[in-house]
């Protein structure tokens, strides 16, 4: 049983891909991929960025990034994947890579979380991601705690959720 939904993952995200003409999207000049990588995957998340109250190095308090926690959504809205702490990429079809954001960029829509460059730092499983080495975030809508929302020593250590979208560009090296 536990095989045949792992083929069937398979096979969902193989549709996918093969069904994708990726285009790489417009970024900013310090996102750009490195040279000799080809985007192939494209997923749209949908969820939440959970943040922690937390004191800065000066004592200051703010909301501090605990983890994304997203459904990865192909072209068609289907579920192919999620999203969660490490940063982790997890597909249905069991491959995962972690990674490592190397550049960021402002959103253009304010009050948005950032747009991102990461490298991938692990790879787990085999599938579609086990090629991956390097992701984009861009098309960023939301993800940011509500500036009302009081962080102090009162709050500290709780927590609040902060709904977003982004598209998430999956690359690997040209083959």
């Amino acid at each position: 049983m536990r095989n045949a939904a792992m083929v069937s993952g398979i096979l969902v995200v193989a549709g996918i891909i093969a069904a994708q003409s990726v285009v790489p999207p417009e970024v900013p000049e310090n996102l750009k991929v490195p040279a000799g990588e080809k985007v192939f995957i494209h997923a749209q998340a949908k969820g939440v960025q959970i943040y922690s109250c937390a004191a800065g190095t000066v004592g200051k308090h703010s909301w501090m990034l605990k983890a994304p926690k997203a459904e990865l959504l192909d072209e068609q809205g289907k579920l192919i994947g999620e999203h969660f702490a490490g940063p982790t990429w997890k597909l249905k079809d069991g491959s995962e890579v972690t990674g490592k954001m190397v550049a960021k960029h402002d959103a253009p829509k304010a009050g948005t979380i950032p747009w991102l460059l990461v490298t991938v730092t692990g790879h787990k499983g085999n599938g579609a991601l086990e090629s991956v080495t390097t992701i984009q975030r861009v098309n960023t809508d939301g993800g940011m705690p509500d500036a009302k929302t009081t962080c102090d020593e009162t709050t500290r250590g709780t927590e609040v959720q902060a709904g977003y979208t982004a598209d998430y560009y999956f690359y690997a090296p040209r083959s």
